[in-house]
């Protein structure tokens, strides 16, 4: 008798636990050939509501850590995607098709583009801070700061480097990050929950829901409790909805609109300007020597 394989069934990940989606809903996920491997967990919401509360409580305790431990826990982050290379790689395959190489390489670049993170935490400080010069016996020193709690909207496609670089730009710098997965393949979000789950980031800081974006994007623009927004967003359509959402509640939100944008791009993706627009800037006066 032929063995029935076990079709894998997706949750979400939010405060380092994996719920299913409250709504009871679910997605079939086909591979390049057209057969269901996944059921994938479709986000409400309320999901998005339960994982910006858990985001906001989580954001201090990771704002307070050292710059230099943030480092170390994104590392970490990055030395299990290395440990399990081999499945993030299937898991862009096993949907979207391409070659073993092409699929090798985003893994590839996904792993380089979050240790390129960990290594801007403790170095943001000093190429976005300054001490400026004033008339008077004082001080003045500028210091960025994080933002909140930040939702990023990855591409469809690259699934994974799309995901990782939007999200760790502003883990980097403090802030909780919900993420939301790719509409097309949303399995190497999957993986990451796991990764992610089993690796040192805090329960809350990062957070990563699966679905339909078109459904949560208006919920995303007009919570009150999201400090800003980082999206892949090339429907003018989806971006007018974030717009408008935003005009409210003057959230952040920094937006990439090119239809086939270099995600390779170091100098673009991963340098201290996509960091910055999840950072404030704080102003201090200290009396000096008179």
């Amino acid at each position: 008798m032929s063995r029935l394989p076990i079709t894998k069934t997706c949750k979400l990940l939010i405060n380092g636990a994996f719920p299913r989606s409250e709504s009871g809903r679910s997605l079939p996920l086909n591979d390049a050939k057209g057969k269901v491997v996944a059921a994938i967990a479709h986000a409400s919401r309320k999901d998005l509501r339960d994982a910006v509360e858990v985001a906001n409580a989580a954001q201090p305790k990771w704002a307070a850590a050292t710059a230099y431990n943030r480092g170390q826990i994104l590392y970490r982050m990055a030395e299990m995607m290395e440990a399990r290379r081999s499945e993030l790689v299937e898991a862009i395959r096993s949907v979207e098709g391409g070659s073993p190489n092409a699929a090798v390489r985003e893994v590839d670049a996904s792993i380089d583009r979050v240790v390129r993170f960990a290594g801007w935490t403790d170095k943001i400080a000093q190429v976005l801070g300054n001490q400026n010069p004033v008339a008077g016996p004082y001080y003045n020193f500028s210091v960025p700061e994080p933002t909140g709690t930040i939702v990023t909207i990855s591409p469809d496609a690259p699934s994974l480097l799309g995901l990782v670089t939007l999200a760790c730009a502003p883990l980097s710098a403090g802030n909780a990050v919900i993420a939301i997965a790719s509409d097309t393949n949303p399995l190497p979000a999957v993986s990451l929950m796991e990764i992610v789950a089993t690796s040192d980031v805090p329960a809350g800081v990062l957070n990563i829901l699966t679905g339909r974006r078109a459904e949560l994007l208006e919920h995303i623009a007009s919570h009150r409790d999201i400090g800003g927004v980082s999206a892949a967003l090339t429907d003018p359509k989806e971006r007018r909805t974030i717009q408008l959402g935003v005009a409210e509640n003057l959230k952040r939100v920094h937006l990439v609109t090119d239809a086939k944008p270099d995600w390779t791009d170091d100098d673009r993706f991963a340098g201290p300007w996509s960091i910055e627009p999840f950072l404030e800037t704080k102003t201090i006066w200290h009396p000096s020597a008179v």
